[in-house]
């Protein structure tokens, strides 16, 4: 039936997902929401929307060519051209590791003490075990990153239903508004979520897991492929558009009120237990921290 297959099809879209929500995200968001209160949900909105074209169109390249990002580059382009795209590439994505793995080592020395040095060197360890995963299929792999997406899913919405958002206010906050272009400090943090969201290692990743899949090696089949892995990682980006929202949300409905911008992770988790009235939220918000810096590190090195 058509829903086997989409299920068949089912995993690819949320390892691309986790990019979306990574620790990168949460000091832009916790800024945005603390300073701006929700106007910048607008700015998570656009950028999601962004994303789920981006994707779309690399599975696209991935199913019709069965050919990666990487190696479409290095088939059309001459070798120098393809070795400077290699560095370039290297570096954003090693860029984009270094918040990850860092956000997970925050993770950890919030909740469990551990500092920040040995925290980095546990989280390569695990993300190499996990990566050996690999030779026993990718549906492995995928269970683990699905499974960390629904707890960061599940801490989010107790945060939300303690932080109590005014719904209005946040429905209006996804409306775009020119304030944004015209306040400088309203615009670097919209820049610094954009930033923050659209991933590049995305791209080359999803043109090749995509194909992990079966599907026939014709035009029809092709063309069924793209759909379903298209509604794969719409379906899953919106779960990072959720908690993208949720963090800036959180942040908005807690913190603005206190006077001061709060864009750092650490700050966070120490003042949400006294102004929400109960430690569970701090404690949620860094197992939430935690798994979304252990899944975006183990995209990020795949």
């Amino acid at each position: 039936s058509a829903f086997r297959k989409f299920l068949a099809f089912v995993g690819p879209g949320y390892l691309v997902a986790v990019g979306y929500m990574d620790p990168g995200n949460w000091a832009t968001d916790l800024a945005g929401g603390s300073t701006f209160m929700y106007t910048l949900l607008s700015v998570i909105l656009l950028s999601n929307l962004m994303a789920m074209l981006l994707q779309s169109l690399s599975s696209k390249l991935g199913i019709v060519t069965g050919r990666d990002l990487a190696q479409a580059c290095r088939d059309h382009y001459s070798k120098p051209v393809s070795f400077v795209l290699w560095i370039l590439c290297e570096i954003a994505i090693a860029a984009c590791d270094l918040a990850e793995l860092i956000g997970s080592a925050i993770a950890l020395n919030l909740l469990f003490g551990i500092p920040l040095l040995y925290g980095v060197i546990l989280t390569a360890l695990d993300i190499l075990l996990v990566l050996l995963l690999q030779n026993k299929g990718f549906r492995p792999i995928e269970a683990i990153v699905i499974s960390l997406i629904a707890i960061i899913g599940f801490c989010f919405a107790v945060e939300l239903f303690l932080a109590s958002p005014n719904v209005t206010q946040v429905l209006h906050g996804f409306v775009p508004s020119s304030e944004i272009i015209t306040n400088p400090a309203m615009l670097y943090i919209a820049i610094g979520i954009l930033g923050a969201t659209v991933m590049p290692h995305n791209l080359y990743l999803h043109s090749s897991i995509v194909q992990t899949r079966a599907f026939e090696q014709t035009s029809e089949g092709k063309k069924s492929a793209i759909r379903y892995a298209t509604w794969d990682s719409s379906i899953a980006l919106l779960f990072a558009l959720f908690i993208n929202a949720a963090i800036l949300i959180l942040s908005a409905a807690t913190f603005h009120g206190t006077g001061k911008a709060v864009d750092d992770i650490s700050q966070a988790y120490e003042l949400l237990t006294p102004l929400l009235g109960t430690s569970i939220a701090s404690i949620l918000f860094g197992v939430a921290l935690l798994a979304s810096g252990q899944n975006s590190t183990l995209t990020g090195t795949l």
